[in-house]
Parts: C-alpha cells; sequence; structure tokens
C-alpha cells in the first residue's frame, strides 16, 4: 500500500511540475493591487520568451516597462517608474495558479508592500 501511495505522489507532483514549466503568461492581463489606499488596476501585456519576461504596465499615471523571470510556478518582475519625488521601482513576486491567474506580494521600497492578483484577459 506505501508503494501505491508514494507513486501517486510522485506522479502528481511530476504532473504539477511539468504543468507549470508549460504555462505560458504571454498576453494581456488585469493586474490588482490592494493597497492600503484602496485597490489599483493596471494593465499588463507578459512577453514570455522561455524563463524571460518583458513587461509593459498601464495605468492612469501613465506606461512602465520592465523584465523578469519565470521559473517552475514562480513569477517576478520589476517596473521602475519616474515620478516627481524620482524613481521608483516596484518589484512583483508571486505564484502561476493555472494558465489564466496568478497572485503574490508587491515589494514598493519604503512604503512597504500590498498583495495583487492578476487574471487573463479572454478575446
Amino acid at each position: 500500500m506505501k508503494k501505491i501511495y508514494v507513486l501517486f505522489l510522485v506522479l502528481a507532483l511530476t504532473g504539477l511540475v511539468a504543468m507549470a514549466k508549460d504555462v505560458n503568461v504571454s498576453g494581456d492581463w488585469t493586474l490588482t493591487l490592494t493597497t492600503p489606499r484602496g485597490e489599483m488596476t493596471s494593465e499588463v501585456i507578459f512577453v514570455q520568451d522561455g524563463e524571460h519576461l518583458k513587461v509593459t504596465m498601464k495605468n492612469p499615471r501613465g506606461e512602465s516597462t520592465g523584465e523578469g523571470t519565470i521559473k517552475g510556478s514562480d513569477i517576478e518582475w520589476s517596473i521602475t517608474r519616474d515620478t516627481p519625488r524620482g524613481q521608483f521601482t516596484t518589484t512583483y513576486k508571486g505564484k502561476i495558479q493555472d494558465e489564466n491567474n496568478m497572485s503574490g506580494e508587491a515589494e514598493m521600497g519604503n512604503f512597504g508592500t500590498a498583495s495583487w492578483k492578476a487574471t487573463r484577459k479572454t478575446a
């Protein structure tokens, strides 16, 4: 019985790893950042080449570009914006749940962190 359980566990984990590697996040997404000042929504365009990402984010404050990586189900990218107070970098780290959903935490320099979630736009 133990052998069957172990075999099942190995097969399940192998399937999850394979699924995570096959996910391609390229395309248009809607990202919602939950901050102490409320929710902020951005349109995000990901272009994925293997583990490398190019990212364009658009919101009412303008458009910014950045780069990042995908490793398994882990995703990370950084965006640097020019503001009246100088450059401001936000680093987004999270997990890809499936081909249409991801979530995580944004590190916003001296302003702390905020949670985010993103959903792929449908055509």
